[in-house]
């Protein structure tokens, strides 16, 4: 396409152009004025000849950055990635690597461009091209790197973190298969409110952990919430009659509420940006592993001189994690916010970087503090200490965040009035009838539970949000046709059961994991907690009506027990494909825009990708051997360099036997 002409014909310059001339400007202006508060910094990088040596940015508000190509990177991915492990975020995570790569090897080689047209050796396209391609290929295998380099603090930090989902997982399984057992002779309302007292806690236990981990921090929320889960399992495990066992579901359930509020947050901000999405995966992996677990052990244990050994295994699960705890780092976050100088979180983040040198753990605090003042709410502070309601008002004030709002939350109710707690609550009831051993189509659902989990990481990559859902919701709408159609005689029974797991499939494959990844992929980094808090409420709340309501429609509608969910499903279908737009997350043009927009009042200094990727260490060594060599060239033009051959001042030493005196020492 040709550019637009001016009046006098000739081609009116682009935007790149203008760009170019920007950078060109910035890059050969005379040194910043002597009262810029970047000048001492200036000083000791720029050589005798008053050119600059060393790659640096200036601010719009005059402050200086002397951090690599690399290391802005980082600064970037730091500020865009919310402070939360989510499962399935990895494609968002690359997404911005690739984006920040295509836009930093477009400085270098404005920069290049710029040293080629000084030397008068402008370059070909074929070296442009060649020199763009290669320096985010340097960018991106840093970035890749990064992924890869896992500490033994950071590990062990996240198994033991990750055991309180385990729990959170094999509590919602626990109460599936004794039911005949535990005090035999209970009502149906007392079932069902001992089952559904977990998801009462559940939303009280979530409203209440944003201000624990404020007030006490990370580590101390998470201690006090083990404590909650070793009382509950002891509650659960001697519990005298059915009352007692509701008191301990509800601190049981009001733990994990905790639990699915603080885990995220704690391993989102111990762990680097490219490895949040990992760990919330790991995190997710651990909770259907529980329920799996729960299952499993239900074979041996649910049976009525055993059932409290599987209560017991609550408490047995909190006290591992208390002898472990010192594993548990504090967030450097919590602590940067409380004092942005702390020593204490630039020691846990060398723990947790394998840092080695000083330089690098200041680079890496700063990146805190740079991504937390980024993601600040109106109201709330580093820590994430604000009014919820002050910023869920604000959230609705703006109407493109408010739609985004209103979307996931209807996500967060389909999710759970689909009735896929209802499977994981009273499996092996809805079982009985239909295969010989309930417990073994109750586990089997399990084990597809954990499949479909890993194919769901698979597909999330490549596959659009909006298509999963469609697939989720289709899938498991057709699955409830079949197992009304098995319950009432229609087809064989063993239908219903490949139908529940089919079910349970297409559950994990969209409505599962997608509610909460659209939080942390559609909103800005700074609603993310606020949203993501409202939603785990609304969710525990929906979980509640399908524990206490599904015995009854059980009870009523009878092989129709299922409709209902149909009719859910169905619903979520349809506004999915109304009113939910295609998504993938941000594409890599908008990503590429927020970055220029967000860097557009910075000037580059000295942008060279290959040329930075030396420390400063490995700088000062270098300038130290050119000196020395300097020093030995220098002796050696005044003849007075020491080849290894002069003269021992003070002559020989004296001889010290009898022997040596009768040598001739001329």
């Amino acid at each position: 396409m040709k550019n637009k002409e001016d009046k006098n014909g000739k081609a009116a310059p682009t935007e790149q152009d203008a760009l170019l001339k920007s950078h060109r400007r910035s890059a050969t202006a005379p040194a910043v004025q002597t009262t810029h508060k970047s000048m001492p910094f200036l000083a000791s990088a720029i050589d005798d000849k008053g050119m600059p040596t060393r790659s640096y940015s200036i601010s719009g508000d005059g402050s200086l950055s002397y951090l690599t190509p690399l290391q802005m990177g980082r600064k970037d991915l730091y500020e865009f990635i919310p402070f939360t492990a989510v499962f399935g975020m990895q494609k968002k995570e690359r997404d911005i690597e690739r984006a920040y790569a295509s836009y930093a090897a477009g400085l270098d080689l404005m920069e290049a461009e710029m040293a080629a047209e000084a030397a008068h050796q402008p370059m070909s396209d074929l070296q442009k091209a060649h020199r763009k391609s290669y320096s985010e290929l340097l960018i991106l295998d840093e970035f890749k790197i990064e992924r890869v380099m896992l500490t033994t603090p950071l590990i062990f930090a996240v198994i033991v973190a990750s055991i309180s989902q385990f729990i959170v997982g094999y509590n919602i399984g626990v109460m599936n298969a004794p039911a005949a057992v535990i005090f035999p002779g209970h009502s149906l309302t007392m079932w069902s409110l001992a089952v559904a007292a977990f998801a009462v806690g559940g939303p009280f236990g979530a409203s209440v952990a944003g201000k624990l981990a404020d007030t006490r921090g990370r580590r101390g929320a998470l201690l006090i919430n083990v404590w909650a889960f070793l009382f509950g399992g002891l509650l659960q495990t001697f519990a005298i009659d059915m009352y007692s066992i509701i008191v301990a579901r509800f601190i049981i359930g009001f733990a994990s509420g905790t639990s699915s509020v603080l885990v995220p947050v704690y391993l989102g901000e111990l762990a680097p940006p490219a490895l949040r999405g990992l760990f919330g995966t790991l995190t997710q992996f651990a909770l259907v592993i529980g329920i799996l677990f729960s299952d499993m052990v239900a074979f041996v244990l649910a049976t009525e001189q055993l059932w409290r050994v599987m209560f017991s295994l609550t408490s047995i699960g909190a006290l591992l994690q208390l002898l472990f705890a010192p594993f548990l780092l504090e967030s450097p976050r919590w602590l940067l916010s409380r004092d942005p100088n702390s020593k204490r979180a630039r020691v846990i983040i060398k723990k947790l970087r394998g840092m080695r040198y000083d330089y690098e753990v200041s680079t890496e605090a700063n990146h805190y503090i740079a991504a937390c003042r980024a993601q600040e709410i109106k109201g709330a502070d580093c820590a994430g200490e604000q009014d919820e309601k002050g910023a869920l008002a604000e959230m609705f004030r703006d109407k493109d965040v408010r739609m985004l709002l209103v979307c996931c939350l209807g996500l967060q109710m389909a999710q759970q009035l689909c009735g896929i707690n209802a499977v994981f609550y009273y499996s092996t009831d809805f079982f009985k009838g239909i295969i010989e051993n309930p417990l073994v189509g109750t586990t089997l659902v399990g084990a597809v539970n954990v499949i479909a989990t890993y194919v769901a990481m698979l597909l999330m990559d490549s596959w659009g949000r909006r298509t999963l859902l469609l697939i989720s919701a289709g899938g498991m709408f057709l699955s409830c046709a079949i197992i009304v159609s098995a319950l009432i005689g229609i087809v064989n029974n063993l239908y219903a059961l490949v139908a529940v797991n089919l079910y349970v499939t297409f559950f994990e494959l969209g409505l599962g994991p997608i509610p909460f990844l659209l939080v942390a992929e559609m909103f800005d980094a700074k609603y993310v907690a606020t949203a993501m808090s409202a939603c785990i409420q609304l969710n525990w709340a929906c979980n509640f009506i399908v524990g206490l309501v599904f015995p009854y429609m059980s009870y009523y509608l009878g092989p129709f027990s299922f409709a209902p969910f149909a009719l859910v499903l169905l619903i979520t279908f349809v506004a999915t494909f109304i009113y939910l737009p295609e998504t993938q997350g941000t594409t890599p043009e908008e990503l590429q825009e927020m970055i220029k927009q967000k860097n557009a009042a910075t000037e580059y200094h000295n942008f060279n990708i290959e040329s930075t990727y030396a420390t400063p260490i490995d700088l000062e060594w270098k300038l130290a051997m050119e000196n020395l060599r300097n020093e030995e060239e220098e002796s050696m033009r005044t003849g007075t360099f020491n080849y290894g051959f002069a003269r021992i001042d003070g002559g020989l030493r004296e001889p010290q036997s009898d022997w040596q005196t009768n040598l001739n020492y001329s």
